[in-house]
């Protein structure tokens, strides 16, 4: 303990639990520190932010300013993908307290012939520690302040902002303290903006019945890169267990060709780091992987540790499994569901160092394959702790490596996950379809510390989820569910084809499963089905593209609307020179209309000035004076709009012979 010390520096923020858990950047941003700095007396305080990599030796400092409430702000870039480290440093400001001390007794007209010697000793002892230039220049001040006429220009002298700047460089920062230091975990670009689309491989054959392989899933990516999409995500092309295969409709025994679950991990020709036979081979894969970076794609791989009976690790190391009491391994359950093709993991398992590591090694060959995405199947079954090590050391090595949550789950389970290094997460949106719902929901997610861990992937749709909104809801509601995912969130995902080409047949009434589900078998897609909703996504998704308001979430605002069947809500750049405005009809059904009230200063619009409101969806353009306007939708022609506002200062006359 140094006793001498005077200055307390607490509540340093962004935090995620006292410093516990990293906050998530991607390179580029700017991160904001805010800490409560202060000390006993009157004296001034000098505060900075010191920054560093993990992998770097040396601290990065940038000043901080006071503002009410003895709160400091300061505020860094981050430039490159990794782990960085970050603290609050502060101490007595004796010299910044002897320039406004003495400016008070220059305006008091008091003798300050003392008060020029002390500080000229001050600046003395930091010329001393001084070196160049700026001890030269430290030493002429302090000739300066002891000269003959030093008290006739002492104003001056005071008001000296270059000796101010030296000093706060040499000064010496005596006591200094320093707090804890926190963590932020820096990721590329991918990590908060993108457009998935999931597709099996082996349906991607355009021969009817016919096993799809990856050159075919290679063919389908150019079909996917029309419409815009930024990652393609594989379900899994491991080898199928046989043993206890699920058949049609996770019928519990497969009729004779039955393909099997891809879940359903590991059989005698290989385990996860193998491919399935009937999909081909490595070389194949690294192909597939080409085809995409050539297209503009990311290949996204399922991360699902798990394993059918088959599975070599079933037979080579059964202390990785839990036994039930007559010896036969515990198959996974989700009551009143059965999985008896899978196989859980036993983390609690004596061997688990062991399991890990051979679990890490899974990662490991699929990242040196060429792989940075992961979806990972199911976390929430599996051990916190493994997660933690496991995101842990895989981005030391590959900090570049991004990992989705697939976990629909229990709030705070989900939020851990997410804490402890999970760079995207599913989520509640799928179910959230009233107003009210969806406005508590994303505020939570925005506005609220969540913000700072916990980045939202939106989907629709999934092979899992058939929401009872898409069984009845018609083209309106996929047309819905799309426009909120993509604008509500700067990363979405669909599972198609089965979203494009509206495929709503649950297995029964009452029930979030499709009917004739790809898990459990071949299907055929007719891409080009006249229904098909490939252009509407293809427009969405390029207005993503061209708004850079829509790939991010930290402006996200909602707006009034007197109709609760209608929702509106704004997106605006750091800057407010792209500010984008979206109305929904949540409504499939019918035509709502309603008055909308804009929050113009959050736009970054002049409360008197037009402005125009050009929909990117149909091309339409629209002037707008004031934040109180008509809107109507009609779930027949689009039920959304989504706007770009463009200000303008031309007069009404002009402006609609412009239009």
């Amino acid at each position: 303990m140094e006793g001498r010390q005077r200055v307390v520096v607490e509540n340093v923020q962004p935090g995620v639990d006292r410093g516990r858990f990293a906050v998530k950047r991607v390179v580029g941003d700017w991160v904001t520190v805010q800490a409560d700095v202060f000390a006993d007396g009157h004296d001034v305080l000098a505060a900075l932010v010191q920054y560093r990599l993990d992998a770097d030796e040396t601290w990065n400092e940038v000043a901080m300013s006071a503002g009410p409430n003895d709160c400091w702000t300061g505020m860094f870039l981050v430039d490159r993908v990794g782990r960085f480290r970050f603290r609050v440093l502060a101490w007595i400001d004796r010299f910044g307290t002897w320039q406004r001390d003495m400016g008070k007794r220059i305006d008091a007209r008091q003798d300050i012939r003392v008060d020029l010697e002390i500080g000229a000793e001050l600046i003395e002892k930091a010329a001393a520690r001084s070196s160049g230039q700026d001890g030269d220049l430290l030493r002429e001040a302090v000739q300066k302040y002891r000269g003959a006429d030093a008290s006739e220009y002492a104003r001056e002298i005071v008001r000296d902002d270059g000796l101010a700047s030296l000093m706060a460089k040499w000064d010496g920062r005596h006591f200094a303290v320093a707090s804890e230091e926190l963590s932020i975990v820096v990721d590329r670009f991918r990590a908060r903006f993108g457009a998935w689309y999931e597709l099996f491989p082996r349906s991607c054959s355009d021969q009817t019945g016919a096993h799809g392989t990856l050159g075919d899933c290679a063919n389908r990516l150019a079909y996917v890169a029309s419409m815009g999409f930024d990652v393609v995500y594989l379900p899994p092309i491991h080898p199928i267990g046989v043993s206890y295969r699920k058949g049609k409709n996770n019928a519990v025994n497969a009729d004779d060709g039955s393909p099997g679950s891809p879940w359903a991990i590991g059989s005698r020709v290989g385990d996860h780091c193998s491919i399935h036979p009937e999909l081909g081979t490595i070389e194949d894969f690294r192909a597939l992987l080409e085809r995409a970076r050539g297209l503009g794609l990311e290949v996204a791989m399922d991360l699902a540790f798990q394993c059918s009976p088959d599975h070599p690790w079933v037979h080579e190391h059964p202390e990785w499994f839990l036994h039930r009491p007559d010896g036969s391994i515990q198959y996974a359950e989700n009551p009143p569901k059965k999985y008896q093709d899978i196989y859980p993991i036993d983390f609690e398992t004596e061997r688990w160092s062991e399991l890990w590591h051979e679990l890490k090694g899974v990662v490991d060959y699929w990242v040196e394959t060429g792989i940075r995405f992961f979806r990972v199947d199911n976390p929430h079954t599996k051990a916190f702790s493994f997660w933690e090590w496991l995101i842990t050391v895989t981005k030391e090595r590959y900090p570049d490596v991004l990992f989705l949550a697939e976990a629909f789950t229990r709030p705070k389970v989900m939020y851990r996950l997410a804490k402890l290094g999970f760079s995207q997460s599913y989520n509640y949106f799928p179910w959230r379809n009233r107003k009210a719902e969806l406005v508590d929901y994303f505020r939570e997610l925005t506005q609220t510390d969540v913000r700072e861990y916990f980045r939202a992937n939106l989907w629709p749709n999934t092979p899992d989820i058939l929401t009872e909104y898409l069984q009845y809801g018609g083209r309106p509601a996929f047309q819905v569910r799309l426009v909120l995912a993509a604008t509500l969130g700067a990363t979405y995902g669909i599972y198609g084809p089965a979203f494009e080409l509206g495929e709503h047949q649950a297995a029964e009434p009452g029930r979030e499963e499709y009917l004739n589900s790809e898990k459990y078998e071949i299907r055929n897609w007719n891409l080009d089905d006249p229904w098909s909703l490939r252009d509407f996504i293809t427009r969405v998704n390029r207005v993503r593209r061209e708004n850079p308001a829509l790939q991010q979430d930290g402006t996200l605002r909602f707006h009034q609307v007197d109709n609760e069947n209608l929702i509106a809500y704004s997106k605006t750049s750091d800057d407010k020179s792209n500010a984008v405005v979206v109305v929904v009809n949540l409504d499939p059904h019918h035509r709502q209309s309603g008055w909308l009230d804009l929050d113009l200063a959050e736009l970054g619009v002049p409360a008197e000035a037009n402005y125009q409101m050009h929909d990117q969806l149909s091309d339409a353009r629209f002037l707008w004076r004031g934040p109180r306007n008509f809107v109507e939708l009609d779930p027949g022609v689009v039920p959304a709009q989504i706007f770009r506002v463009r200000r303008h200062e031309r007069t009404e006359r002009e402006f609609e012979y412009y239009l």
